[in-house]
């Protein structure tokens, strides 16, 4: 068993995290907030989980802020094309999902999160639904067409819009806020919006506990400046970190904000070396950077083939689907593909589907591929991997709780277990869903039994140097070269290298220590000093964070498993790593707010128990090994966790959460 792990069969009661302490945290350089307002749950996103998450909490009388970082609609949930996965039609059940949903993990989900996430699925599906979504009917008119999508064996992805799933669903929670903003909720909930705010830190107060989160307003609505909200419970919905790379699917707003902020409070965050590549993305050219136009999966299920430039189709035979097959393994035929033929690109080709089915099934992509150039009705269109989906992220229970206690992570930030070492196509939806839901109904139970509150936030707090905001092309473009699709010891410690010297030296703690201005910068980005702070120095200070946790995991994890492919390390070993790593931040050394990652490993492919406490318990610390050891000091752990533990909260049966979460949907 390794150190930090929970031994098998060991009580899921949360006990203190030692690996967590009060003075365990540190904060990027920013002013002190000048405004603050108070809430009883501060959720910083606004997507499909944060937007659930938030009406959840209002419909049980929770007064809820809503921080998000530009319009209300503007997270990453309005981007997604294909659909929601769910086990919705005929013949379709939970298990046959949950069978999918595993394989396309290869290896590395957690077993329970998937349980629940296939089987709270439909139903929670059907919420949405009743919560004002309109998906596409089936040719019958009184049903929802299903397609399919990459890894799936059935048709279970429901779909709007054609190829705008995404902005359907985003429009629908938007619209339901906006409602219980104007009329209230019958338990007395509210909902307060804070747009065009970056999240800056977590606030914690003397004991370690979340006390809400400091923010910058940029110029719009009634609050300006730097402030904060104060919140015993907090939930990060803030989206992935694709711009770390240069080509994206991703918007120009997921810099990684939330794994950063986690980081910096202390908590655990896993499997973050296991970003999923989109195989097909529209092929802009070598010079490409920023967010590409997406080519939905949903293409292929509805038929288009991958070829190269001879017409030939190379997935056959690669794998029993073919161009179906799970996302990792399309993206490494192409890469094959490509290398095999000294080709920058391979095509997509759905000519077969004619005029009337690109126009109706896929406008969104129709409109978007003839705005570049290309005309799917008429030509193979050049696709080629990209960044698109962070499979790890904070790490959580199945109540969406973080090892900090307080504070709640769902959507594509949180790692829950359910992706495992690759995401299913269309199952990021439905987990922000199922997730957001779940995490609504545990604060509500413990805001009833009162286990949640929360002194004075402290200050007193190391604090973060921040890097030049023009460093960010110079990130994006080190971890393409040296940490995207393919990866090895050589470009890993060449990417470890470069953004070292792209990290500002640290200085003393807290307002004591003056902003050295930043002064000329060497070629490869290097500076003789930190920053000021604004918007743009520390978003680039979050994606030089995660980019360098990112590369110290894909450095560890020497072998090939879904979508982390190591060239030097070409087979995937379930002996050795067939087991999960978690990074935390180590600045116990000194004061400076200068920290390294450090990385251990699980036993086994489930999550141990998050063990946090509620600030209203009595528990003392737990006298145990923190796990805190770089990853080569230590053994890699042997031991299986319980089939049997459920993750659940302290003092109370399983049956008793599932009445709470019951209770929390009416």
């Amino acid at each position: 068993m390794t150190s930090g792990d929970i031994p098998p069969g060991t009580d899921s009661a949360v006990r203190p995290d030692p690996a967590v302490r009060p003075g365990s945290a540190v904060r990027l350089d920013a002013p002190e907030p000048s405004w603050a307002i108070d809430a009883e749950v501060a959720l910083v996103g606004s997507g499909v989980a944060g937007l659930t998450a938030a009406l959840r909490c209002a419909a049980a009388g929770l007064r809820t802020v809503i921080v998000t970082k530009a319009l209300l609609d503007d997270g990453s949930t309005r981007w997604a094309q294909g659909g929601i996965a769910a086990a919705l039609g005929e013949g379709d059940t939970p298990e046959q999902h949950r069978d999918d949903t595993l394989v396309a993990g290869a290896g590395l989900c957690d077993e329970n999160a998937v349980h629940t996430l296939v089987t709270e699925g439909p139903d929670a599906v059907r919420r949405l639904i009743a919560s004002g979504a309109v998906f596409d009917p089936d040719e019958d008119g009184d049903g929802i067409a299903l397609t399919r999508e990459g890894g799936h064996h059935r048709r279970r992805i429901a779909h709007a819009g054609g190829d705008a799933t995404g902005a359907e669903i985003s429009r629908a929670l938007v619209e339901a806020v906006r409602t219980v903003q104007r009329e209230g909720t019958a338990a007395g909930g509210t909902i307060e919006t804070i747009e065009h705010a970056l999240v800056l830190d977590l606030l914690k107060d003397a004991g370690g506990n979340t006390a809400g989160v400091s923010l910058h307003v940029m110029g719009e609505g009634r609050h300006d400046g730097v402030g904060a909200v104060h919140a015993p419970a907090v939930v990060l919905a803030t989206g992935g970190m694709g711009q770390i790379f240069s080509a994206t699917t991703n918007p120009a707003v997921s810099t990684g904000d939330g794994v950063a902020l986690a980081l910096r409070a202390g908590a655990q965050i896993s499997d973050l070396e296991f970003v999923q590549f989109h195989p097909t993305v529209l092929y802009l050219g070598p010079d490409a950077e920023g967010q590409q136009p997406l080519i939905s999966e949903a293409v292929r299920g509805e038929g288009a083939k991958l070829v190269d430039a001879d017409g030939e189709r190379f997935m056959v035979g690669r794998h029993e689907l073919a161009e179906l097959a799970p996302r990792d393994i399309v993206a490494k035929g192409i890469m094959r593909r490509c290398q095999e033929q000294g080709a920058e690109h391979m095509y997509l080709d759905g000519r077969h589907f004619g005029a009337r089915m690109w126009q109706e099934r896929f406008p969104t992509i129709l409109a978007a591929c003839r705005t570049h150039g290309f005309d799917p009705v008429t030509e193979p269109i050049p696709v080629a991997p990209a960044a698109h989906y962070a499979s790890g992220g904070v790490r959580t229970d199945l109540d969406g709780r973080t090892t900090v206690p307080g504070l709640y992570a769902c959507g594509e930030v949180a790692c829950t277990g359910v992706h495992g070492a690759n995401r299913l196509a269309s199952n990021s939806l439905l987990e922000g869903l199922v997730f957001a839901e779940r995490i609504a109904a545990d604060l509500t139970a413990d805001f009833r039994a009162g286990r949640l509150r929360a002194g004075a936030p402290v200050t007193d707090r190391a604090v973060v140097q921040l890097p030049a905001a023009e460093l960010r092309t110079a990130i994006q473009r080190t971890m393409t070269e040296g940490a995207g699709v393919l990866r090895s010891a050589a470009s890993l410690a060449a990417a470890a290298r470069r953004l070292a010297a792209l990290r500002p030296p640290a200085g003393s703690a807290g307002s004591a220590v003056p902003v050295v201005p930043a002064g000329p910068r060497s070629a490869d980005g290097a500076g003789c000093g930190p920053a000021e702070p604004g918007t743009q120095t520390w978003e680039t200070a979050n994606l030089l964070l995660v980019a360098e946790v990112l590369v110290r995991a894909a450095t560890e994890r020497e072998e090939t498993r879904g979508c982390h492919w190591r060239e030097d390390f070409p087979d995937r070993d379930d002996g050795q790593w067939r087991r999960h790593l978690v990074a935390t931040l180590d600045h116990s050394a000194d004061r400076t707010g200068s920290a390294r990652p450090v990385l251990r490993t699980t036993g086994s492919t489930a999550f141990p128990p998050v063990r946090t406490t509620h600030p209203a318990a009595t528990e003392q610390p737990a006298t145990e090994q923190t796990g805190t050891e770089p990853l080569g000091t230590e053994p890699l752990g042997t031991e299986q966790h319980s089939a049997t533990d459920t993750r659940s909260a302290p003092g109370r049966s399983t049956d008793a959460r599932a009445a709470d979460h019951a209770a929390a949907q009416e």
